[in-house]
C-alpha cells in the first residue's frame, strides 16, 4: 500500500467512532468497493493498524477475517495482506464461508468476552464448596428484565440444554408435547429421540394461533413449547391482544399444561414480548439464552419462573449434582449489565436487522416468496421442491436448513431455511442463488 493509501485507511478508521470489528471491516469493505483502495493495495500489518488507530488487534483481526471471507483482501507470507480486484472476489466462495446453516453469529459483532471473564472472578465465593445454581449477581441482573414475576431462576448451559431441561422436566417420558411452529432445528428430532409424542401448534405473525392452541389441549399435552420473541417464526412476535387471547384459551383448558417459553433470541430481540407466566405463574418457565448475543462460549442461559419446574429442571440436570460456573455466571451477569456491550449488541440488532430485510427485499424483487420474523433468526424462502433446492444450493457450496425438519409434518409449500447473522451485508448474490434453487425440481427414474 503506497502511503498516500495507507494515510487514507487510517484516517478512515481513526473517524470510525465504534472501533468494533464489524466497523472496522465495513469502513475498509467501502473504501476497496468505492475504489479508494485499488487492487493490489498492501494492507498495513495488523499490529500497525491497531497502534495507530487505537484499535486492539482482536478487533483487526476480526475485521481482516470478515473482509477475507468476502473475497476482498488476501493474505499471503511473503506479500502481506493486499486488496483483491472486484471482478476477482469470488462471491460463491465468499457465500460459502458462511455459516447460513446453524445460526452462529456474526463473530465481528460479539463482545470481547475478556473483561467479563474477569469481572467473573472478583467475587469472595470463588472455589467455595457448593453449588450455586444461581449466583446472586446473575439473579440480579435478571430480575427486573424478566416478564413477570418469576418464583425462581436457575442458570444452565447454551440455550438449547436449558430449553430440553425445561422439558424434560415438565413431561415425563412418552408423554404429549406441543410446541408453536416452525421450531428450532434439531429440536423436534430430539424430542422424538427421547420418545416424546409431538403435536404441532400452528402460528401467524403475532403468535400461537388460539384455535390451534385450543386444539392441541384437548389432547392434554403435558407441556406446551411457545416462542414469544419468534426466534424462528415465518411472520412476528407475540403480541400483546394474542397473549391474552391464549391465557383465555389455556383457562379454559381440562388441565393447564406446564409453558414453556423460548427465547432463543435474548437480548438481540427489537422487544421483549409478553409472557404467559403473567397469567400462570406457577406453571410457566422462560428459558432465555444468551449465546447469540454474547458468544458461544459464555455458554450460560436462564431458566426462570415456577419454582416447581425450576426445581424439577435442576434434579433434571444429571440429579441435581451439575452447576454453572459462578464465574460464567457472574461473566455473563456483567455483560447484561455492562453498557459498553449494550451498545455492541444495538449495533448487532440493527446490522442482523438490515441483512434480514436486505435479503427479503432482494428474494422479493426476484418473486420469490419469503418470510422472516421481526426477531428471527431465519429467513424462510418457499421452494418447489426442497430436496432440489438444498442440492442445487450445494452445487455452489452453500448448505441452508432443510424446513421440514421445524414441522411436525412437513409444510406445503416446501421450504428452506436461510440463517440471518452470518447473511452477507449486499444480499443480490445469494437472492439470485435462492431464486434458481426456488424453482428448481428432483425427479429419480429407476429402470
Amino acid at each position: 500500500m503506497t502511503e498516500p493509501d495507507s494515510a487514507l485507511l487510517v484516517r478512515a478508521l481513526q473517524a470510525d467512532a465504534s472501533h468494533t470489528p464489524e466497523s472496522v471491516r465495513a469502513v475498509t469493505a467501502r473504501l476497496i468497493r468505492d475504489g479508494a483502495l485499488t487492487a493490489g493495495a498492501r494492507l498495513p500489518t495488523i499490529r500497525e493498524v491497531a497502534r495507530r488507530c487505537g484499535l486492539s488487534t482482536r478487533t483487526v483481526v476480526a475485521a481482516w477475517s470478515a473482509l477475507r471471507e468476502e473475497g476482498l483482501i488476501t493474505t499471503n507470507r511473503r506479500g502481506g495482506t493486499v486488496v483483491v480486484a472486484l471482478e476477482e472476489a469470488p462471491a460463491g466462495r465468499a457465500l460459502a464461508a458462511r455459516d447460513l446453516l446453524t445460526g452462529s453469529p456474526d463473530y465481528a459483532l460479539q463482545p470481547d468476552l475478556a473483561p467479563a471473564m474477569l469481572a467473573g472472578l472478583h467475587t469472595d465465593q470463588l472455589n467455595r464448596p457448593g453449588r450455586d445454581y444461581i449466583t446472586d449477581r446473575l439473579r440480579e441482573a435478571v430480575v427486573d428484565g424478566w416478564p413477570f414475576a418469576a418464583e425462581a431462576f436457575a442458570a444452565a448451559g447454551g440455550g438449547s440444554e436449558g430449553l430440553f431441561l425445561a422439558v424434560d422436566a415438565a413431561a415425563p417420558a412418552g408423554s404429549l408435547v406441543a410446541v408453536e411452529e416452525p421450531v428450532m432445528p434439531g429440536f423436534l428430532d430430539t424430542l422424538t429421540e427421547v420418545g416424546y409424542e409431538v403435536l404441532g401448534i400452528e402460528s401467524d405473525e403475532q403468535g400461537a394461533l388460539p384455535g390451534a392452541l385450543a386444539a392441541v389441549l384437548r389432547r392434554q399435552p403435558s407441556v406446551v413449547v411457545l416462542q414469544p420473541e419468534g426466534g424462528y417464526a415465518m411472520g412476528g412476535a407475540l403480541s400483546e391482544d394474542r397473549a391474552t387471547e391464549l391465557a383465555t384459551v389455556l383457562a379454559a383448558a381440562e388441565q393447564v399444561p406446564w409453558i414453556v417459553e423460548d427465547d432463543a433470541v435474548g437480548p438481540l430481540a427489537l422487544a421483549q414480548a409478553p409472557s404467559l407466566g403473567r397469567w400462570f405463574p406457577r406453571r410457566s418457565v422462560r428459558v432465555r439464552s444468551y449465546c447469540k448475543a454474547y458468544g458461544m462460549d459464555i455458554r450460560t442461559c436462564v431458566i426462570g419462573g415456577s419454582a416447581e419446574l425450576v426445581d424439577r429442571a435442576i434434579r433434571a440436570r444429571v440429579h441435581g449434582i451439575a452447576a454453572n460456573s459462578r464465574i460464567l455466571q457472574n461473566a455473563l451477569a456483567h455483560l447484561i449489565t455492562d453498557p459498553a456491550t449494550a451498545a455492541l449488541i444495538d449495533t448487532a440488532r440493527d446490522r442482523y436487522t438490515a441483512r434480514r430485510e436486505g435479503l427479503l427485499a432482494a428474494l422479493r424483487e426476484r418473486g420469490v416468496t419469503a418470510c422472516s420474523g421481526v426477531n428471527s433468526l431465519v429467513v424462510w424462502v418457499e421452494v418447489a421442491d426442497e430436496q432440489a433446492a438444498l442440492l442445487e444450493l450445494a452445487r455452489h457450496g452453500i448448505v441452508v436448513g432443510s424446513g421440514a425438519k421445524s414441522y411436525v409434518a412437513p409444510p406445503r409449500p416446501g421450504v428452506v431455511r436461510v440463517a440471518v447473522p452470518q447473511l452477507p451485508n449486499a444480499a443480490a448474490g445469494l437472492a439470485e442463488l435462492l431464486a434458481e434453487a426456488a424453482g428448481a425440481t428432483h425427479r429419480e427414474f429407476l429402470d
